[in-house]
């Protein structure tokens, strides 16, 4: 079982940690269950919000799946952070280092810049201190004015609620884009938020709309992407015709068809594999192509719907 476990410091937003617990909470509903550990330097770990925490202080043994997740906190600097001890630093480097990923909310950038992780990489934070994010962490690429990034195992996001998006986007990337639609309409929350974040799956990009025969077939394109789904069997899976649902299709996705989309997804998760060291005619059959010709073909043309390649 995959471990997720929050790094707290004292002054913790709530919002911070509870959206992501909450995230890697509800997976497990559907079969793909998370180990969630609190822990502190401290047992006791008070919250910005004024609710204390209780929080283990024993680090548990990691595995390379594992996931270190440090949640943001309150203050009107980061220079004025709470002390972070050497020992959480060193495990956050030890754990990117044995291939771990990295993560962090809003203010919790500063706890992976202290630990040397954002140095050469694209990251982000609140919006309120992304200008000294920069200043205190000169080797860091701060992006501004998106909603998380990643880059090379470390995933940083804005702020608050953006955790939420954080997570979603970290269970597409592990167990697909479908999961994490069920997920999100499984806590009530948009499955895309405003802005165009390139790391976010097309299924985040492609929801903001309101035909629901669209988004039953969106679901169905989620969950059987990697085989083939002929354009008349979808029609008769939303109950209208094949030049409906185009139509319709296209109007709600910023011009898509439903094997663009489909298409999009599988590059999508080609390009994860990639990037985990698959072969690129691995990751081809993996999602459905037949060979490698068809997944170069679409790495090497614009991203559908003018959309960001995804990285």
């Amino acid at each position: 079982m995959t471990r997720v476990v929050f790094v707290l410091v004292p002054g913790v937003h709530l919002l911070d940690l509870a959206g992501p617990a909450q995230v890697f909470s509800t997976v497990g509903q559907f079969g793909r269950p998370y180990e969630l550990t609190y822990l502190a330097e401290d047992a006791r770990v008070p919250s910005a919000q004024g609710l204390p925490l209780l929080a283990e202080t024993e680090w548990p043994e990691l595995r390379a799946d594992d996931l270190l997740v440090v949640p943001g906190w309150s203050g009107p600097a980061l220079r004025d952070s709470p002390p972070i001890g050497d020992e959480m630093l060193r495990r956050l480097r030890a754990h990117h280092a044995a291939g771990g990923t990295v993560a962090s909310v809003c203010a919790g950038a500063e706890a992976l810049g202290r630990a040397g992780l954002l140095d050469g990489r694209r990251c982000t934070t609140h919006h309120d201190v992304q200008d000294e994010l920069a200043s205190r962490h000169p080797g860091a690429i701060v992006v501004r004015d998106v909603l998380f990034t990643t880059d090379d195992r470390v995933v940083t996001s804005a702020g608050i609620a953006s955790g939420i998006d954080l997570a979603l986007h970290l269970v597409a990337a592990r167990h697909g884009p479908a999961l994490a639609a069920r997920v999100a309409r499984e806590m009530v929350v948009h499955t895309r938020r405003n802005g165009h974040e390139p790391q976010s799956s097309a299924m985040l990009r492609h929801r903001a709309h309101l035909d629901d025969a669209v988004h039953r077939v969106q679901d169905l394109i989620d969950e059987r992407f990697t085989v083939p789904l002929p354009l008349a069997a979808l029609a008769s899976f939303a109950g209208v015709s094949a030049r409906t649902l185009t139509r319709r299709f296209g109007s709600a996705t910023q011009g898509l068809t439903p094997l663009r989309y489909q298409q999009t997804l599988r590059l999508e998760r080609a390009e994860h594999l990639l990037g985990h060291g698959a072969t690129m005619e691995s990751a081809a059959r993996e999602v459905g192509f037949e060979d490698a010709r068809m997944l170069r073909r679409l790495r090497g043309r614009p991203a559908a719907g003018g959309d960001p390649r995804p990285t």
